[in-house]
């Protein structure tokens, strides 16, 4: 039995000797390159990402029911601050995607490319935590605005729905239920967000060990 091991061993040996060694260049060049695509793909799901719902809100059935409840409940001027605020941040993270995208330079030594990979990862949590808490921060508002709200119950058209409970308890449940639908969207979003950027920074991860290795 060890005599087949030892001969498994001298046989791949004798393969290694064929297979090409890669220089300190070629393997910096090689994480360089994998690493400036996936900033790209970062900075390009950004931008689809910012370009969907706003080619969404052109149908105007769509433009009218998402507007329509928050002028109701009296809300327009807090989605509008909150609006200009996403906006302004959004564009604000996809220009430092770019940014990203263009610092990445084959010139770079390891240790300067392993310090921009770190940036990366860092602006894109950063980027997924702020889209989650907007999404989240659009329900809380909703939630606020039906508590201060005299006639939630008309607007939203549940006349028939609760008859013979009070208000306040309608309001309690209507409430809850935003609540818990947020918290659900948000949750969704979060999973579409680990499988989108999660894979691409988990990649970056992995070109960050590389190189490390490499400075060993």
């Amino acid at each position: 039995m060890m005599d087949e091991l030892e001969l498994l061993k001298k046989d791949w040996q004798k393969k290694e000797e064929h297979l090409p060694k890669l220089s300190y260049d070629e393997i910096h060049t090689m994480i360089w390159k994998k690493s400036s695509s996936i900033v790209k793909w970062i900075f390009y799901i950004s931008i689809i990402e910012f370009i969907i719902p706003h080619l969404l809100y052109l149908v105007p059935s769509m433009r009218n029911n998402s507007l329509d409840i928050y002028t109701d409940l009296k809300l327009t001027n807090a989605i509008l601050v909150v609006s200009i605020l996403q906006y302004v941040v959004i564009f604000y993270f996809i220009y430092q995607f770019y940014k990203r995208y263009k610092e990445i330079s084959v010139l770079d030594s390891a240790k300067k490319l392993t310090s921009k990979i770190l940036r990366t990862r860092k602006t894109v949590k950063h980027y997924v935590f702020f889209s989650l808490s907007m999404v989240l921060l659009s329900f809380m508002i909703l939630v606020i605005g039906i508590y201060f709200s005299d006639n939630v119950i008309e607007i939203l058209g549940l006349e028939d729905n609760f008859e013979g409970m009070s208000e306040e308890r309608i309001k309690l449940i209507i409430m809850a239920v935003f609540a818990i639908f947020g918290v659900v969207v948000t949750a969704i979003f979060g999973g579409i967000y680990f499988l989108l950027y999660g894979l691409l920074t988990r990649k970056l991860r992995r070109n960050y060990q590389e190189l490390q290795k490499l400075e060993v």
